[in-house]
This record gives structure tokens, sequence and C-alpha cells, in this order.
């Protein structure tokens, strides 16, 4: 014979168990019991917890992703815009009307291949990095079992190179695939 018990609940807990009783196959002494259970024994219940820590470290992988391509386009960005500010020189007077007609046509291509790219799901930074990867497969190894950001490496390096020059040493080899665009 199972012990009987007797609790005092909230009206608002009593009408919501009240309703649950009134489903097809349960009661209130099979509410009250599964849910005292789950409560003085949370691992029985590990198969909610379990997907929920899939779809976390799902979530995380793709932030992990997201963040990793945001770091390669704010590096290429800034190496254009050095390069292109470093070799364009200041048009005359006279020819900029024709440049600005020009670049006007140039930047309607753009937006159209951009447009094109996204309506076919196609992704230019995973295309980018998989054949950076394939040319150069050490490049992106190196970061991963390091566990630094893209960015450390360089900044670490950069410090390396400027402590072997203040002790008088030569500095190293840049690591593979990292070597500047020009120096400006």
């Amino acid at each position: 014979m199972k012990p009987k018990l007797s609790a005092y609940v909230s009206d608002s807990v009593a009408e919501r168990l009240e309703l649950a009783a009134k489903r097809p196959g349960t009661n209130k002494s099979a509410i009250v019991d599964a849910a005292l259970d789950r409560f003085l024994n949370p691992e029985r219940d590990t198969s909610g917890d379990a997907a929920l820590l899939r779809r976390l470290d799902r979530m995380s992988r793709q932030l992990d992703r997201a963040d990793r391509d945001l770091s390669i386009m704010a590096e290429t960005i800034a190496l254009f815009v050095r390069y292109y500010l470093t070799i364009t020189p200041p048009l005359p007077s006279g020819d900029q009307d024709a440049a600005r007609a020009l670049g006007r046509e140039r930047f309607e291509m753009f937006v159209a291949q951009v447009g094109k790219r996204v309506a076919s799901g196609g992704r230019l930074v995973a295309d980018v990095m998989d054949q950076v990867s394939t040319s150069n497969p050490d490049l992106f190894m190196r970061h991963l079992e390091e566990g630094a950001p893209l960015g450390a490496a360089k900044e670490a390096s950069g410090a390396e190179s400027r402590a072997q020059q203040a002790t008088g040493g030569q500095p190293g080899p840049s690591p593979a695939g990292r070597e500047e665009v020009g120096h400006v």
C-alpha cells in the first residue's frame, strides 16, 4: 500500500492540477507522484537535458564559425582598404566625373553579383576557406591546436619579432599564410 500524503498548494496550482487530472488515463495522485519524483530525483529525466545540451553545443559551434567568418571578413576589408588607400592616387578634377560614373557602374555590377550569390546560397568566405585549407592545410590547424582566435597568432608573432629585434636577434620568417600584402 502506498503512503498517503496531504499537502497544501496555491489556488493556481490546484486549478492546473484539476485540469491536468481530467485528461484520460491520469489522476491527481499520479501527477503529483511524477512531479515529486522528478523534483527529488532530477537525474531520472535526462532526455530533455541531453537534447538541450546538444542544441547548445550546436549553437556554440555555429557562433564560433560566425565569429571566425566575421574575423576573416574584418581582416580582409581592413587589408583591402589599406591597400586601396595606399596605391590609389588622387584624380585630377577633370577626370572625377568620369570616375564617378565608372564607380556607379562597377558598384551596380558588384551589387548584382552579391545578389546572385545570396540567392543561390553560395558563400564566398566558405569557398575561399576551402581553397586556402586545400593549398595550405596547416594554416588553420595551428590556430585550432593553440585554441587562439585568428588575430591572436598575428599579435603574438609581432610581439615575438619585436622581442627578437630588441635582443639583437634576427626576426624569423613570417608564419605560413600570414604574410602581409605590401608594407604600408
